[in-house]
């Protein structure tokens, strides 16, 4: 008979077990339900009515993932894309002369689909599996032991979507951060260069970054003041100190934003550059792709909650106010200082109000939102013009400016308004299982300089030995013949418009 109870309870005990990203250690679980059974067998005095109600209590449920939730990121893995391609790549597309349209719009989506490709190969098992605080393993590369029964968690305890729509969702992420990228150079880089340097940069900057930030077990593993030091042990180095940010103002904005500064100083300047009119081609199209990363741009901020709750609607209208505010900003203060609001000022506001409340959109409440979006609106706008006359870069479409200026911008004052005090969240306390806990203003910004400080160094750095790899290889730059027939012609051999 004991022997019959023994194997019924490490049946059950094994049904209980799931696989996924972030979830419980498996052979702990199995070690504690062995251990469980042993005391079981072992105690000979037990009333035999106790050993049935035992052996007759039902096994822990297996978890399984929160369908409402699934539909939820999926949309929002599909919205981010939205954003990128054509969003994204028709920003970028208007912007620059009607002879290098159609090369800015075949960098942006082939360097989509270059890193949707080498993340499933290895992106995502160094950015989200337990290695070290920089890295991950490549335990799951090509998603080794990922399959439909694998589960990720969430924010919640108990709470868990499939592995495969969390792999999608940040995919999608990766991939835009890498064609932020291309903005800074566009018009006199050639094509494999991009490729080259992208592949580069990816492995040895963003992987990091993403793992530094966003990288912990979830909360399933902290139950106790022991098991959160574990968790902080085990989680990415940033992640530890205590960073917020909530989708991706450093992992996203500010990674990307240095690497294209780094590449519009290497690069060069466009021939003409300050003798030639380089005026946008499209603004309409232009509109138009600032329109598509707004809408997309909800993926972008209320699918990092990864759960349909209150927080994804926080995120969601926090995105809308910081947004609408930095266009009217940017707007008034264009009005102001040249007499007139344009089009292009008021895209360009938007994006910064975009890029700005990225950070803290889940964690700050509609009030701060405001705020960062005003903020924003008027120092991205000094950014394009003031700062970037003092840097002297060629900085084709601004993505240092915009990207750069507002994701710092939105990370600094993540650490001011997500304080309770101030309408915010505060920070979750998973051992309490509650959310409000704040480390005060001062000490909460200091830890968000600490994360724009390492993201700053390690794109830079990674940034300038990929580029002169490039360089050394195959080469940055187009001929000057071929620059000035434009890379429609001189680079894919079309044209985006026919008279």
């Amino acid at each position: 008979m004991r022997k019959i109870l023994l194997m019924l309870a490490l049946g059950a005990a094994a049904l209980g077990l799931s696989t996924g990203v972030l979830a419980q250690d498996a052979a702990s679980a199995a070690a504690s339900a062995a251990s469980a059974v042993a005391d079981t067998v072992t105690s000979a005095a037990a009333p035999a009515a106790e050993a049935a109600s035992a052996a007759a209590a039902p096994a822990a449920a297996a978890p399984v993932p929160n369908k409402g939730d699934t539909a939820f990121l999926t949309v929002a893995t599909a919205l981010v894309i939205l954003m990128t391609i054509p969003g994204l790549a028709l920003f970028y597309g208007g912007l620059v002369r009607s002879k290098n349209m159609l090369s800015v719009l075949m960098q942006v989506f082939m360097v989509f689909a270059l890193i949707s490709v080498l993340w499933v190969v290895y992106g995502y098992s160094l950015a989200f599996t337990a290695g070290n605080p920089f890295f991950g393993t490549l335990d799951k590369m090509f998603l080794s032991g990922v399959t439909i029964d694998s589960i990720a968690a969430t924010f919640s305890k108990g709470v868990y979507l499939p592995e495969f729509t969390f792999i999608g969702f940040q995919g999608t992420f990766a991939a835009i951060t890498c064609a932020l990228i291309v903005g800074a150079f566009a018009e006199r880089i050639k094509f494999s260069a991009v490729l080259l340097f992208v592949v580069l940069w990816f492995t040895f900057a963003y992987l990091p970054v993403a793992h530094m930030v966003w990288y912990w077990d979830g909360p399933d593993a902290i139950t106790d003041a022991k098991s959160l030091e574990a968790v902080t042990a085990n989680a990415g180095f940033m992640w530890a100190k205590g960073a917020l940010d909530f989708a991706g103002g450093t992992v996203v904005h500010i990674n990307a934003a240095v690497a294209g500064l780094v590449g519009a100083f290497l690069v060069g300047k466009r021939i003409g550059y300050g003798k030639e009119s380089m005026a946008p081609h499209s603004l309409t199209l232009t509109m138009v792709g600032a329109s598509l990363l707004w809408v997309g741009w909800y993926g972008f901020n209320a699918g990092s909650n990864l759960e349909a709750n209150g927080i994804a609607a926080l995120a969601f209208i926090n995105t809308t106010v910081a947004t609408a505010a930095a266009a009217l900003a940017w707007a008034g203060a264009e009005s102001l200082m040249k007499g007139k609001a344009s089009m292009l000022g008021a895209a360009s506001g938007a994006v910064a109000g975009l890029v700005a409340i990225t950070p803290a959109c889940g964690f700050v409440g509609v009030g701060g939102a405001l705020v960062i979006g005003l903020i924003s609106g008027v120092v991205c706008l000094w950014g394009v013009n003031g700062l970037k006359k003092m840097l002297g870069a060629d900085d084709s479409l601004d993505v240092f400016g915009i990207h750069g200026v507002g994701g710092i911008i939105g990370a600094l004052l993540t650490g001011v308004f997500a304080a309770p005090s101030l309408g915010g969240q505060g920070i979750c306390d998973y051992v309490e299982n509650k959310c409000g806990a704040f480390p005060g203003i001062g000490a909460q910004v200091w830890i968000q300089a600490q994360g724009v400080i390492y993201t700053v160094l390690i794109s830079a750095v990674v940034a300038f030995i990929a580029y002169k790899i490039v360089d050394l290889t195959i080469g940055l730059r187009v001929p000057e013949e071929a620059e000035r027939e434009g890379l429609d012609i001189s680079s894919h051999g079309e044209t985006a418009y026919h008279n």
